[in-house]
């Protein structure tokens, strides 16, 4: 039986700081209004001329792989979450291997939104247990500023997403490190927070129209409220789970990096686990939602601020859109 263990970390962030007072100024709102409901103060957004899904993911996977001492060659398999990829297809795995100059290893695209990374996480450490593979990249990179409607209209969205990259570096090992993972979801809800085109199930002409008047199918729909009332439900019950699975109990973590969706949703699940501020990691503040990327970036900045040490217990927690949600402990 192998086990598999995160041995680097690293990120990659647009240079393009978007501030709220900047989006005060394309709309109708303010810093105290998105600090208020949100927690989110700055954002990055892509320079069209610098940035791609697949590069920022490669800059992400370079800072890991030098932080795990190894070098591109070193990985078996690629697991890219993501729901913004380059093209429409193929995947972003593809794109990833390319930048990183590797030739025929597998390359698995996931497409569940704020839960992709664990889910992501998930595959690869099924793949390194069987013994299929040694050394896995997860990746979790999106784009998705230029989705939104920058406008009034759409600010309920617009002032929440980021976008950049995570990556992590799995690998065989005889120790255990990632504990369990545990995935769930609930498509009932699949429309309360959706981007509805490009789709396939339409007919020939709207799928493919010679000329698009109205873009509001291609951005981001939320339903700010359903959202926030479940996921502080299921994020509640996927951390218990997981620790119930293991016979470990809220006093154990160490640190929990929930999926940075808003700042509300983590202070109330801290306040629930009764943790302090210390064994929480948030920075929603400075990236907003980056979907999935959220927690390999959390992940990568609070193992280099020196928050994760070794033998430590972290929990991973994720919510969105499905509706889907996920958790894994990790013993680093």
């Amino acid at each position: 039986m192998h086990y598999s263990k995160i041995i680097g970390l690293g990120h990659h962030m647009p240079e393009n700081v978007i501030t709220n007072e900047y989006l005060s100024t394309v709309m109708e709102t303010n810093n105290e209004w998105i600090v208020e409901r949100t927690g989110i103060k700055e954002r990055r957004w892509m320079d069209p001329a610098k940035d791609t899904v697949a590069n920022m993911a490669a800059k992400a996977t370079r800072m890991a792989l030098e932080r795990a001492k190894l070098s591109e060659k070193d990985v078996d398999f690629i697991v890219f979450a993501t729901i913004t990829p380059d093209y429409f297809f193929p995947g972003s795995g593809v794109l990833l291997q390319r930048e990183l100059g590797l030739e025929s290893i597998p390359a698995l695209d996931i497409r569940n939104a704020c839960s992709g990374f664990i889910y992501a996480l998930s595959v690869a450490d099924q793949f390194i247990k069987t013994g299929m593979y040694k050394t896995v990249l997860v990746v979790g990179a999106e784009i998705q500023s230029t989705a939104l409607d920058i406008s009034t209209r759409g600010r309920n969205t617009a002032v929440i997403f980021g976008d950049g990259a995570g990556a992590v570096i799995l690998r065989a090992s005889e120790k255990p490190g990632i504990l369990s993972t545990h995935l769930h979801s609930d498509g009932r809800f699949a429309e309360e927070l959706y981007v509805k085109d490009p789709g396939s199930s339409r007919p020939h002409k709207e799928r493919q129209p010679e000329q698009i008047l109205d873009t509001s199918s291609f951005k981001v729909v939320m339903n700010g409220n359903q959202v926030f009332k479940y996921a502080v439900v299921k994020f509640m019950e996927v951390i218990q789970e997981a620790l119930q699975a293991n016979n470990l109990k809220k006093e154990d973590i160490n640190l929990l990096v929930p999926h940075q969706a808003n700042l509300r949703i983590s202070q109330y699940i801290q306040e629930k686990l009764e943790l302090s501020d210390s064994q929480v990691y948030n920075n929603i503040m400075r990236y907003g939602n980056t979907t999935a990327a959220s927690i390999p970036i959390a992940l990568s900045e609070a193992w280099a601020e020196g928050k994760i040490k070794e033998n430590d217990l972290l929990c991973l927690a994720a919510f969105g859109s499905g509706f889907t949600w996920a958790s894994a402990l990790i013993r680093w």
